[in-house]
């Protein structure tokens, strides 16, 4: 299987790049058969984007890179979280790219930002714009602050969205999988624990 990831970091190092990494990562732990890991850093194509748009034809990277994605079984997109939305550079490489050439694609979608208030960036711009475009996008999305690195809670995120993401690219099986090993706490139960005395 072929798993690309798209990052759409402008630093070196960056911390998109490193969710990226860490999420390809698991991805690779959790699919029972060999995957094949490509990286497409947007921040080395930044200027054939913008060629693309004024000459309407990418260059020799631009176009590898295209390939790369339209080809891949599955995507892991990360973008560093601007003006509480996605990066420009992010969303103009998703322009140049043919409108159906992601459908049923399955897609990963990851942020980074300096606060967790801007976590929301998945639900409402990163899943929007991948639906528009007819990917199937995994139902955990990652978004991971300057504070959560390092904290409790971000690895089980990664893993859970990785083996969802895996899921699709093996079959509705393999979702069926990862969905059943979730631990799901009934609501009644939540409740009664915080009415309890002890709060647990």
């Amino acid at each position: 299987m072929k798993l690309v990831v798209v990052s759409a970091g402008l630093s070196v190092p960056s911390s998109t790049r490193l969710l990226g990494d860490r999420l390809a990562a698991a991805a690779v732990r959790t699919a029972a058969e060999p995957v094949e890991v490509e990286v497409v850093e947007l921040r080395d194509l930044a200027v054939e984007i913008a060629h693309n748009f004024t000459g309407g034809f990418p260059g020799r990277q631009l176009a590898a890179a295209i390939d790369a994605v339209t080809s891949a079984d599955g995507l892991i997109v990360v973008t560093p979280v601007f003006s509480a939305s996605y990066s420009g550079l992010f969303k103009s490489f998703f322009d140049v790219i043919e409108k159906d050439a992601l459908a049923g694609l399955p897609v990963l979608i990851a942020a980074t930002g300096g606060t967790a208030r801007h976590s929301l960036v998945l639900e409402h711009a990163l899943r929007p714009l991948f639906a528009h475009l007819r990917a199937v996008v995994v139902p955990t999305g990652v978004y991971a602050a300057s504070e959560d690195w390092g904290a409790q809670g971000l690895n089980g995120r990664i893993e859970r969205a990785a083996g969802e993401l895996v899921g699709l690219m093996q079959g509705l099986s393999g979702v069926r999988a990862v969905a059943d090993d979730l631990a799901v706490v009934p609501f009644a139960e939540q409740l009664a624990a915080l009415n309890s005395p002890s709060g647990v």
